[in-house]
């Protein structure tokens, strides 16, 4: 009796486990597809009316407008009046990392210490994540896995959003090592009563040598015999050798000034400055240096008291002007779940100055050129993976985000999630 009440726990934990997992990943792409009569928005700035887009093997193969007398390839979807646009990209996410905060090991999302350049994210990736799977419908279908904590907190890798498993996930492994630098100013601590003005950090310039001398170390290391192996130092040559870029995140302007003078001195090659609250005070620099930002999210509230009431809304307009590649990022409060909303932090900019297909390459062509992966994703273009998708309206503009089909690397993702399901469920129930 006893061995039959085990059994039956464990077959009701084997169901509870199919009810709760994602959908099944969509099977390779085997018929060509084409899709006729849409706005066609390239993500490159570029808009066609009355387009066709062709794909096979998970690959775009055409183009272009409707009009031109090509023989079409496949399934012919007619599309008048709706909208393609490339994925969207979600940089910076712990997507995959943590699933509910509360519950220590559903969350890797950093490890222990201070300098961890050999951390790799992407070995962490759930896949059956169900608040990846709820990003899907808004048109979010690629993000890049960042770890946290530290002051290196390690290597991201940027993923699609409709794998069986890390390795089917990955898009680019390991494109970069994330760096939290110092804060050159700190606010007072309310709660022991002291006043929440900013003031100097003391310890800024010795926190900023501790990362000079790690760093001429790994060069001694690297320098040397390499016996006893040193797993951090190893992955810290990929910075110098370009193989991975050097994520800073740094908000404030000498942070980002001081950054950049870090990477001259120590030979690396590729600098990303993520956050970049001030960088519109440096815009200049950054762009004598082609520092691309990847920018900290727009609907937040201005952080200084002499702030524009819409500085947040409108630097990603004033840093695009001063000719600085801009991508969007997310983090901040709940980032996961928010990260679903970034098509409309996109929109926003576009409220605020910038033309609106500028304000889509933010989240897409910009942002995979940030990445390096801006050969394979990004945009609309022949040869670059088939992931796309097709909307109602607008999908910078929640309440015309509604999309119909979705494709990664030319497979028909389901839009479903708990989140659709349930509002079906309770749908049905005041329907009737």
């Amino acid at each position: 009796m006893k061995k039959l009440k085990y059994n039956i726990l464990a077959f009701a934990l084997l169901l509870s486990s199919v009810v709760i997992a994602q959908q099944t990943p969509a099977s390779k792409q085997t018929n060509a597809i084409s899709i006729e009569g849409a706005t066609a928005h390239l993500g490159n700035g570029q808009v066609i009316e009355n387009s066709l887009i062709m794909f096979n093997d998970g690959k775009i193969t055409f183009v272009g407008s409707a009009n031109m007398k090509i023989a079409r390839q496949g399934n012919v979807m007619q599309a008048q009046g709706k909208h393609i646009y490339p994925g969207f990209i979600a940089p910076n996410s712990t997507l995959g990392l943590v699933e509910v905060d509360a519950v220590r090991a559903s969350d890797d999302a950093d490890e222990v210490g201070a300098m961890n350049p050999h951390i790799r994210s992407l070995i962490a990736y759930n896949t059956e994540s169900k608040i990846v799977e709820s990003m899907r419908p808004n048109g979010v279908l690629m993000g890049q896995i960042t770890p946290r904590g530290g002051r290196i907190s390690g290597a991201s890798s940027v993923v699609q959003f409709d794998a069986w498993n890390w390795e089917d996930a990955a898009i680019k492994a390991d494109d970069g090592i994330h760096m939290n630098w110092p804060s050159p100013f700190s606010r007072g601590r309310w709660w022991l009563g002291e006043p929440s003005m900013l003031k100097e950090n003391k310890d800024y310039k010795k926190q900023v040598e501790e990362l000079s001398t790690y760093f001429a170390e790994s060069k001694a290391y690297q320098a040397s015999n390499k016996s006893p192996k040193h797993l951090p130092f190893e992955a810290l040559q990929g910075l110098i050798n370009g193989s991975k870029k050097l994520y800073v995140h740094v908000d404030a302007e000498r942070g980002i000034t001081d950054a950049i003078t870090f990477t001259k001195q120590n030979n690396i090659k590729y600098l990303v400055i993520v956050g970049g609250y001030e960088a519109n005070k440096v815009s200049n620099l950054l762009k004598q240096n082609n520092v691309p930002v990847l920018l900290q999210r727009v609907h937040s509230k201005p952080k200084n008291d002499d702030d524009d009431y819409d500085l947040p809304f409108k630097l990603a307009n004033e840093l695009v002007r001063s000719g600085v590649l801009v991508g969007l990022e997310n983090a901040g409060d709940m980032e996961r779940m928010n990260a679903r909303n970034l098509p409309f932090l996109a929109g926003t900019c576009a409220a605020y100055g910038l033309d609106k297909e500028q304000a889509l390459s933010l989240i897409t062509l910009n942002t995979a050129k940030i990445l390096g992966v801006a050969a394979k994703v990004g945009s609309l273009e022949v040869g670059k993976d088939a992931t796309l998708f097709i909307s109602e309206g607008d999908a910078l503009d929640m309440r015309t985000n509604k999309l119909e089909k979705a494709y990664i690397q030319g497979r028909d993702i389901s839009l479903e999630s708990h989140q659709t399901e349930l509002y079906k469920r309770y749908s049905n129930k005041y329907k009737n």
